[in-house]
């Protein structure tokens, strides 16, 4: 996955709409089957965000950077690996991607489990404290595979895939897990359900900030010296 690509801006943002309607359609889809059927379980609902990260990574990677979350792009324009004056363009496509998304399912299945709206299930301190952690951790996993020539190349999107996956495996049932600001505010939207969602896009902009900024001090931190015998 490349986070500067030569490609038009017009392109790229669209590459940013379907990919995080994607994700919405996909994910939060899961959640709302699942509580119709009880078929997917907590598990499979993990892995359906993961999945859907993935095959979209290995989609449109190439053309946009597949960022597919405003946090994600503010952090990469905060460690300059992003022009700020594109980041409206990405974070409005995301965000058109993610009602446009929430919208299908509200059409397709109505307004079941909430449409997947992320909701603190422990306490307010609690949820924000883990969503600024999920986040570090999904962005430390971004940034290394795309900047880093060493990490870069076909396991990148299985790699970030995965920590969605398990990000969402074991944050999942105390704040939901979303770390995507985008992810939240489509399902919210059609549910009409905003309860604390200040936290959901607060707290994984500060945590993509940490994520993107530890990565980059310790690559390009001084070489440390090998233990003499």
């Amino acid at each position: 996955m490349k986070v500067k690509v030569n490609k038009n801006l017009f392109r790229r943002s669209a590459a940013e709409f379907i990919g995080t309607f994607a994700l919405v359609t996909a994910g939060c889809g899961a959640i709302m089957v699942n509580a119709q059927t009880v078929a997917l379980t907590h598990v499979g609902i993990a892995l359906t965000f993961g999945l859907i990260i993935t095959v979209m990574i290995a989609a449109t990677g190439h053309i946009s950077g597949a960022h597919f979350n405003p946090a994600v792009t503010i952090a990469f324009a905060v460690t300059r690996h992003f022009p700020w004056r594109e980041v409206i363009f990405y974070v409005g496509a995301q965000v058109l991607g993610a009602v446009l998304g929430a919208l299908t399912l509200r059409i397709l299945i109505g307004n079941e489990a909430a449409m997947g709206a992320t909701i603190p299930s422990g306490s307010v301190g609690q949820s924000f404290g883990l969503e600024v952690l999920l986040s570090a951790v999904l962005m430390f996993v971004i940034i290394s595979v795309a900047t880093d020539t060493k990490a870069a190349g076909t396991p990148a999107a299985l790699a970030i895939g995965f920590t969605v996956a398990l990000s969402a495996m074991w944050g999942g049932p105390i704040s939901g897990a979303s770390m995507n600001p985008a992810r939240s505010f489509g399902p919210a939207l059609f549910a009409g359900v905003w309860q604390n969602q200040w936290i959901y896009w607060i707290a994984p902009v500060i945590g993509t900030i940490i994520g993107g900024g530890l990565y980059q001090f310790i690559r390009k931190g001084p070489e440390i010296a090998e233990p003499r015998p």
